[in-house]
């Protein structure tokens, strides 16, 4: 396996299908025949949050790029990396929606000829979020691509694009890795303690990224244990409603946190785009059109925000269906991995029937469904625990 797919945890079969394409597109380049269909124009990278979406298409977005074909350590690998690479465009909604005359602009910059030689390359995460409007513009970029432009999208799974742009790209399907595996990439990557990376990749289910985050972070590794001390609280109305006041506001605190270090360096960035505290002929000109610079890139984070606080809510809700989860198998006495130990599930289980917990992981994906329909996050929560307390 390439350098560059050591980061897919328990990916094997989609890194040989990645590689083949790559050896593939170099062949192309060299004016050889490959192998027939091993490389297309349009590529789909789906699967669960945490699955490695994203970390597959980089890395096969530097495979082609690159001139050894994937060599992990080339300038050219190292530019794709990091975002820089003349030839890769690497779009990452910010908001909840990727509109229309962003998705013209990249379409036209899209159809420019790679610098270097090989393939101009779109790498677009999050592409569920294009409006239906931005998601006909960009069928008709895949519809008739330049001849060495590659898009590569990205969603958590097929259904989430429309039919015209899934039918026209080969999808490529990743997996939830298992915790041994994704213990192993923090063990060798990151150098964390064995025991410790095991525990948290069986808390973040195989989310890699998460799993980092709760092993090394002790903030996030105490929000979750904040979460999780939930269940167990909500005995009745006050203490249900305050434990939902707590988790909506927690949710708010870390979005606010989150923001306020993207916002501040994206503000000065521009104001020194437009050259403020500078002088000369022009200048003044120039300033005069920062105000409504500035207005645009405040709506866009705004939208930032929104979309940082309600993934931050959900990802709450996510923690504690699986506790629930937890309990629910202990109860069935289900032969499965528990994301959490027993002994903190074991009181809970015994207290409670199957039954109610099953409904009670109803309450919580309904809480989240409402959530997406922009119903007030406190209303929304605010009825789960309600739910949670009655059982």
């Amino acid at each position: 396996m390439s350098a560059l797919f050591g980061d897919l945890a328990g990916q094997d079969v989609v890194v040989a299908q990645l590689e083949k394409a790559a050896a593939a597109a170099t062949a192309l380049l060299a004016g050889h025949q490959p192998e027939p269909g091993a490389m297309t124009h349009a590529w789909l990278f789906t699967g669960p949050p945490g699955s490695g979406r994203s970390v597959a298409a980089r890395a096969f977005a530097a495979a082609l790029l690159c001139p050894s074909g994937g060599c992990g350590h080339c300038a050219s690998c190292h530019q794709v990396q990091a975002g820089t690479h003349a030839d890769l465009m690497l779009i990452r909604p910010e908001g909840l929606s990727y509109g229309v005359k962003q998705t013209r602009d990249l379409v036209l910059r899209a159809a420019g000829k790679p610098t270097g030689g090989r393939w101009q390359i779109v790498l677009f995460e999050d592409a569920d979020r294009c409006t239906e409007q931005a998601a006909n513009a960009l069928l008709k970029a895949i519809e008739e691509p330049a001849p060495q432009t590659v898009w590569l999208l990205c969603a958590p799974s097929a259904e989430d694009l429309v039919p015209t742009i899934r039918s026209r790209c080969r999808v490529v399907s990743l997996v939830v890795p298992a915790s041994a595996a994704v213990a192993k990439v923090l063990v060798t990557r990151d150098g964390i303690d064995p025991a410790r990376a095991l525990a948290a990749a069986r808390a973040a289910q195989g989310h890699v990224g998460r799993a980092r985050r709760l092993a090394t972070d002790s903030s996030a590794a105490k929000r979750r244990a904040d979460v999780l001390r939930l269940p167990a609280s909500v005995t009745s109305l006050g203490p249900a409603l305050s434990a939902a006041a707590a988790l909506v506001r927690t949710a708010e605190e870390e979005a606010k946190a989150v923001t306020e270090e993207l916002d501040d360096p994206e503000r000065e960035a521009l104001r020194r785009a437009y050259g403020e505290g500078s002088t000369g002929k022009g200048v003044a000109k120039a300033m005069r059109g920062v105000a409504g610079a500035m207005k645009d890139l405040e709506d866009r984070q705004k939208s930032r925000a929104t979309r940082v606080k309600r993934d931050t809510l959900d990802q709450a809700l996510l923690e504690l269906a699986l506790f629930y989860r937890d309990i629910l198998m202990v109860q069935v006495r289900a032969d499965v991995e528990l994301a959490n130990p027993e002994a903190d599930l074991r009181a809970l289980a015994d207290a409670g029937s199957a039954e109610a917990t099953l409904r009670r992981i109803q309450a919580i994906m309904r809480c989240r469904e409402r959530l997406t329909l922009n119903v007030a996050p406190l209303l929304a929560v605010e009825e789960m625990t309600l739910s949670l307390a009655q059982g």
